[in-house]
């Protein structure tokens, strides 16, 4: 069965899987169809907290959450804690209900700058942004950590105790080091651990990529949730799919290509509306590549697909795609 409901401050999120923040891909469209899909929390890309970056393109896309549904969850990274405090009550007054610090993005843009997974080398300063961003909103504050900075120092299980001293409301753990990045596979011994220690809700992420999988994480590491990061890219049904198994035990059967076809259409119509015609095209590509990444003729379809340059010839090429993947015969005579 399902795990029981996740309490997040005063947000009850019936079903306990997670959209894990990705920057460039949880955008608002794309939280909005996996919500849809059965996704009980999506959790935003990180938006800066450098205050001169707030009127941008980006960060006004970023910061924009008119008719997403409730509870909202916006991540922000930065390294100073009375800035990260600032970003957190601009953010809640622009539509946000839940802020999730940024404390583990591996990426050397980020980390060079000493956010992200950087910032647990130093336990002080964590401890001195967690008090100071929880201080500064009456909402629930949640954190995203990874196992450690390195396979040598990890310290998940210290920042963790910080964290819940500090009044975190729930903690996301990614189960790998800073040092191993994307590389090999997660490790849950340590959120087996950090659950045992501490009386916050914890979210287990990385390698969630099924339901079989979603099942052993959760019968491990004995989390409160499940946080599916990228293996929603492409398949945002992944969430159904996991509530399905937990609850029956049996795997709900694959979309048909109508059913992949009209998601993805309704998505790409999003991605249009949301940006822009010009820019919405060119983001969506990315997007069709993940949704035909394991059919073996994804290299021709991008090859098609990324010859558009307007939202219809986009869709319409879409819908061609998968049409004729419903339809054999026509795939042979071809």
């Amino acid at each position: 069965m399902l795990p029981a409901p996740l309490q997040i401050g005063p947000y009850r999120i019936d079903t306990p899987l997670i959209l894990a923040p990705m920057a460039g891909v949880t955008d608002k469209p794309f939280r909005m169809l996996c919500k849809r899909l059965g996704a009980g929390l999506c959790v935003s890309e990180m938006t800066t907290s450098e205050a001169r970056l707030w009127h941008t393109s980006k960060s006004i896309h970023r910061m924009d959450h008119i008719d997403e549904p409730a509870p909202i969850s916006v991540q922000i990274a930065g390294t100073d804690p009375r800035v990260l405090a600032e970003a957190a009550r601009y953010n809640i007054d622009h539509g946000a209900q839940i802020i999730d610090i940024n404390m583990g993005c591996p990426a050397k843009k980020v980390c060079n700058v000493w956010a992200g997974s950087a910032l647990m080398q130093d336990e002080a300063l964590v401890g001195r942004i967690l008090s100071a961003v929880v201080s500064a909103v009456g909402a629930p504050v949640t954190l995203k950590i990874r196992t450690g900075w390195s396979r040598d120092n990890r310290n998940g299980l210290a920042i963790a105790r910080i964290a819940e001293d500090c009044g975190i409301a729930a903690l996301a753990v990614h189960g790998r080091t800073r040092a191993d990045q994307y590389l090999g596979e997660a490790e849950y011994e340590t959120i087996a651990a950090i659950k045992a220690a501490v009386g916050i809700p914890v979210l287990a992420n990385g390698d969630v990529d099924s339901p079989e999988r979603a099942r052993f994480v959760l019968d491990y590491t004995k989390a409160d949730a499940v946080m599916v990061g990228r293996a929603a890219q492409g398949r945002p049904w992944i969430f159904r799919e996991i509530a399905y198994f937990l609850e029956t035990g049996e795997r709900l059967p694959s979309p048909t290509p109508t059913q992949v076809r009209d998601i993805l259409t309704g998505h790409l119509e999003h991605l249009h509306a949301f940006y822009g015609e010009q820019s919405g095209v060119r983001i969506a590509r990315k997007h069709l590549g993940w949704y035909a990444k394991d059919r073996p003729e994804n290299a021709a379809f991008r090859a098609v697909v990324n010859r558009a340059e307007s939202a219809d010839e986009q869709i319409r090429l879409t819908r061609d795609y998968f049409d004729a993947l419903s339809e054999p015969r026509q795939i042979r005579a071809a």
